[in-house]
């Protein structure tokens, strides 16, 4: 496709002929990428990405510059910020004011940037997300940090200028920095197809690391971190894990687990009322709103999706930030905190992507690729520093060598200047009769007569010995890397020794979570490891301990108030739950992170231990010998596969995906495979009363990653859904049951084994054509489970009616099972097995 334009903008005129007689044709296609690229390298290059030399964006290197030439050094008077964002907007940003005094701002803020670039002075907003003031109420100057390690040395000589827009001016395209701005402060920006997000360290941390590079520079980038352990932020907090920090130094790219800190204290709410835990947050992950968190963690109170929580206030005042979380006095502080850190922002991710411009160009760098860059640029920098003042001191050393030289025949250079017509004359003999240059001639002639006294002359031999001595000392330093390097060090320790502060962000090291972990108040010093876990039809989870043999309790109680016993089972520290959520995404919970529970209390959701609120499928208790057992899992629409149980031992907080879906897809099923413990097969049910019957070997149901999609298992009718899926032996019997409430019990040796792809066997016949089948439950003899399984009816007002398998018919495909359910709709099967206790 093509597009004609016609040069200087005129249109082609009434009669079909251009106006100029010159028509360029050009490919849209190619015009439209040529006029984006143009535009997506100013966004990277002039907007969104930071210099990797001086750390600067262009906006907060010019705001910066022009508070330079305003005077606004840190021992003026400060100064209305309007007058800053005008002079910048006039002369070197002509952009919005509000974007100018947006990043103004933020350059104040004590909780944005660790070593804030600019002092304020008024309302400049808050760690609540309060608004600043506007710019014609809030005043600012230069802080010491940015003068001293940014602006001190600034000059043409020194760093390269360029016009500005209008060409009026002229502006540093980087600034002079002494400090590795880039990493002190960090940086974020979005531009276009790239991001970056630098965190901000510690002032003496980066400069013993520089020390480090400068005295090794085939250090390797792991070595950095016995300098640079990690970010240090500006609201503290405390950094979890160092295994994101070292990802971010040595790639690039990382995910750092931040956390706020908390501590525990017994409080008294009010007079005569007795003392009650709470958990006190005095730091909060950076940019970590406190006012919204208090709002998040009130509206998951209220959603019962956290629990414990007896009243929550905000305590914070001038001397720091104090939030109360006040608990119930049955509450358990550490299970609360848990629940804290895993449903709010109180334990969140900073995702570091080191990106910068380099040579124009945006980078990802690795840490000591930052650090190595400044130091670089830092060099060049002292270079041409010294050669402008080589420069100067030379011309200040030839003027006084020139005036010694008059001093010394100062006789006849008074009379050569009485008997000379002009100055140029003067000049001319001057230069014949001392040997002199024109510039050495030109300070003669402007010398002052108090320099004829004889302390003057004093005074300029004793400069002259200084102007070459420093002259010597400069050439010494150009022409001696090694003395140039020397001289970087003593100034970045001078930097040190005045603005480095003690690190505020804590990193917890193995041992000290561990520490942490074995402090959770559970009540399990000196019991035996092995507990009871409870799972409620409610979502409930709830640890107890082993009851005596004298206990009056009944762990296997199926009746909890409004709740409902599904399943019970001993477990031991140590274990993790698998649970799997409606998404296809797998998660682990370890036995000890789900609070130990006495008395009545129903347990915790076990939606608050997850990361994410999905619905839950299935949870299993992982058996760490169980090496060659596997998932067996059924999507909604019926693809289904096999994967090893192994692959989701030791997953992240994050969790995993187990089963890639389609996006109107599912998991509705799942079960665990032990071929050491049985030959199972797989029995597939649909609503049209439909049995498939699958070998559970390589052929039909082969193993397959985390993140396939699986093969379709049958085929389903229009209206037909699948409604259950269990593994059996064959010696198993099923359980079917219909939406009127009819149930059988079915042999499993009825149902032939056939290929994945078919549509089964018909196995129930219904005694209405508006009937369906709502469930599937399998039951297989089990020596280790001595007891008698119940079968519970689920029905659609939440009533559950509760079967022994006896009372259930047995029958063969063509039976339509027994009505031993009345005027009530079923809409589901589940099998409760009592849980037998230890000798």
């Amino acid at each position: 496709m093509t597009q004609q334009l016609t040069l200087d903008g005129l249109g082609s005129s009434s009669n079909g002929g251009s106006r100029l007689g010159r028509v360029i044709a050009t490919d849209l296609q190619g015009e439209m990428q040529r006029s984006y690229l143009e535009y997506a390298m100013s966004v990277i290059v002039g907007r969104a990405l930071p210099d990797v030399r001086d750390g600067l964006k262009p906006v907060h290197r010019r705001i910066l510059y022009a508070m330079h030439e305003l005077g606004l050094t840190p021992e003026r008077p400060y100064r209305k910020c309007a007058r800053v964002v005008g002079d910048v907007l006039g002369k070197y940003h002509p952009h919005g004011d509000q974007a100018v005094y947006d990043a103004l701002v933020r350059m104040v803020q004590e909780f944005s940037s660790r070593y804030p670039l600019v002092a304020g002075h008024g309302n400049f907003g808050s760690v609540d997300d309060d608004p600043a003031a506007a710019m014609r109420y809030t005043e600012c100057r230069l802080a010491q940090v940015s003068h001293t390690a940014l602006l001190d040395q600034v000059g043409e000589d020194i760093v390269e200028f360029m016009p500005n827009f209008d060409g009026s001016q002229v502006e540093p395209t980087v600034l002079p920095a002494r400090l590795p701005i880039l990493l002190l402060n960090g940086s974020s920006g979005i531009a276009v197809g790239m991001a970056t997000n630098i965190p901000p360290h510690n002032l003496g941390e980066l400069v013993d690391g520089l020390l480090a590079l400068i005295d090794n520079p085939e250090l390797e980038a792991e070595q950095l971190l016995q300098w640079i352990p990690g970010p240090d932020f500006p609201t503290g907090g405390q950094i979890v894990d160092s295994q994101g920090i070292r990802e971010a130094y040595l790639t690039g790219r990382g995910s750092i687990l931040m956390r706020g800190v908390a501590q525990f204290e017994e409080i008294q709410p009010g007079k005569g009322r007795h003392r009650r835990p709470a958990i006190i947050i005095t730091e909060f992950p950076y940019q970590v709103n406190k006012a919204a968190w208090i709002e998040k963690v009130a509206e998951l109170v209220n959603q019962d999706r956290i629990t414990g929580i007896a009243d929550l206030r905000d305590e914070s005042d001038r001397t720091g930030i104090r939030v109360v979380v006040e608990l119930k006095r049955e509450a358990n502080p550490q299970a609360v905190l848990q629940q804290l850190y895993k449903l709010t922002p109180l334990q969140s991710n900073f995702g570091a992507i080191l990106l910068a411009l380099v040579n124009g160009e945006p980078q990802q760098l690795s840490l000591k690729g930052i650090l190595q860059h400044f130091l670089d640029f830092r060099e060049v920098t002292l270079g041409r520093i010294f050669r402008a003042e080589l420069q100067r001191v030379q011309r200040k050393a030839e003027e006084v060598e020139a005036m010694l030289l008059a001093l010394a025949d100062l006789d006849r250079v008074i009379e050569l200047l009485r008997q000379a017509p002009d100055g140029s004359t003067a000049k001319g003999q001057l230069q014949t009769h001392l040997g002199c240059t024109p510039e050495q001639a030109d300070t003669i002639l402007a010398m002052p007569l108090r320099r004829l006294t004889g302390l003057e002359r004093e005074r300029l031999q004793q400069e002259q010995a200084e102007l070459r001595s420093r002259i010597e000392e400069l050439q010494g330093l150009l022409d001696d890397r090694r003395k140039l390097l020397n001289y970087l060090k003593k100034e970045l320790r001078q930097l040190k020794k005045t603005h480095a502060d003690p690190r505020r962000t804590q990193i917890l090291s193995a041992s000290e979570l561990e520490a942490e972990v074995a402090q959770i108040p559970t009540g399990e010093e000196g019991e035996d490891s092995t507990f009871l876990l409870q799972f409620t039809r409610k979502g409930y989870v709830r640890r107890i301990p082993l009851p005596s043999r004298r206990s009056r309790t009944n762990p296997a109680q199926r009746e909890l108030g409004e709740d409902r016993l599904l399943s019970l089972e001993s477990v031991t520290l140590g274990q993790e739950i698998l649970v799997l959520t409606a998404p296809g995404r797998a998660f682990t919970v370890p036995i000890e992170g789900i609070p130990l529970s006495t008395g009545q209390s129903r347990g915790v959701p076990l939606l608050t231990l997850l990361p994410a609120p999905e619905p839950i499928i299935a949870t299993f208790t992982l058996d760490p010998n169980s090496v060659d057992a596997a998932l067996v899992l059924l999507s909604r629409q019926g693809r289904i596969k096999r994967v090893a149980l192994a692959d989701f031992v030791g997953l992240t907080q994050r969790g995993s995906t187990a089963l890639k879906l389609k996006e109107d897809d599912e998991l509705g099923w799942a079960a665990i495979h032990d071929p050491r413990q049985s030959s199972d097969t797989v029995i597939l049910a649909t609503s049209g009363g439909r049995l498939l019957r699958l070998p559970l070997d390589e052929e039909q149901i082969p193993l397959m990653g985390r993140m396939a999609m699986g093969n379709p298992a049958l085929r389903l009718g229009r209206k037909e859904q699948i409604v259950g899926m269990t593994l059996l032996p064959p010696e198993g019997i099923l359980i079917l049951a219909s939406q009127s409430g009819h149930l059988k019990r079915l042999a499993l040796s009825e149902i032939p084994t056939m290929d994945r792809g078919r549509v089964g066997v018909q196995a129930f016949k219904f005694a209405s054509k508006t009937d369906a089948l709502v469930g599937l439950v399998g039951l297989a003899p089990d020596p280790n489970r001595p007891g008698q399984p119940q079968v519970d009816l689920f029905t659609e007002s939440e009533r559950i009616h509760s079967f022994l398998p006896e009372e259930i018919p047995l029958q063969n495909r063509a039976g339509g099972g027994s009505p031993l359910l009345k005027s009530e709709r079923a809409t589901g099967l589940h099998v409760f097995w009592p849980q037998w206790l230890p000798e």
